[in-house]
């Protein structure tokens, strides 16, 4: 017989796994980020691996992979088609080890300016701002825009930041949600 405690450390181990999985099956890879690609019982086929600009990995035996905007479980699928001739049962595991491709930079006047990570999906300009250590004292606040280009032949927008009228309570329009790869540019 299983003790209690055992029992609940079964089903803690359990549930933090199904999160776990749940939570990189939601994610759509980028160009950047680093994951970890395990075949049971093929140490020789373990590998950290990042994502590259163009949106693929290479692994062994299998070749290059497209993997930008699928999930972990989609790319899991993907290695194992490719190894199904040398490996016909390999069982593979992807896990994302740093989203580094989930960026936004932040120039001019501010007091961190550079690269800031985004936390959660719908994290805010006034958020990476406030990331960035706020404005410094030259920046004009009136002026402030995100640069955001919606795919790579497409035109930049420009999305202007009423960032005085944010702090009033005002124009939360403005207050855009950001996302990997835009620019806020603090003149």
């Amino acid at each position: 017989m299983i003790s209690r405690t055992a029992a609940f450390l079964l089903f803690l181990l359990a549930t933090c796994s199904t999160f776990a999985q749940s939570a990189n099956d939601s994610y759509a890879l980028r160009h950047g980020d680093r994951l970890q690609v395990s075949v049971w019982k093929e140490e020789a086929l373990n590998r950290e691996v990042r994502v590259l600009p163009d949106g693929s990995i290479s692994f062994p035996l299998v070749g290059r992979i497209v993997v930008s905007g699928n999930t972990t479980s989609e790319v899991e699928g993907k290695i194992r088609e490719g190894l199904k001739s040398y490996i016909p049962e390999a069982v593979v595991s992807v896990v994302v080890m740093a989203t580094e491709g989930n960026t936004v930079y932040v120039l001019g006047k501010v007091l961190k300016p550079g690269p800031v990570a985004l936390t959660s999906a719908d994290t805010t300009v006034l958020q990476v701002l406030s990331q960035a250590g706020g404005l410094d004292r030259f920046a004009n606040a009136d002026a402030i825009v995100v640069l955001r280009k919606t795919s790579p032949d497409a035109r930049q927008q420009t999305l202007r930041v009423r960032y005085g009228a944010l702090l009033k309570g005002d124009a939360l329009d403005s207050n855009v949600v950001m996302r990997a790869g835009d620019t806020v540019m603090v003149p």
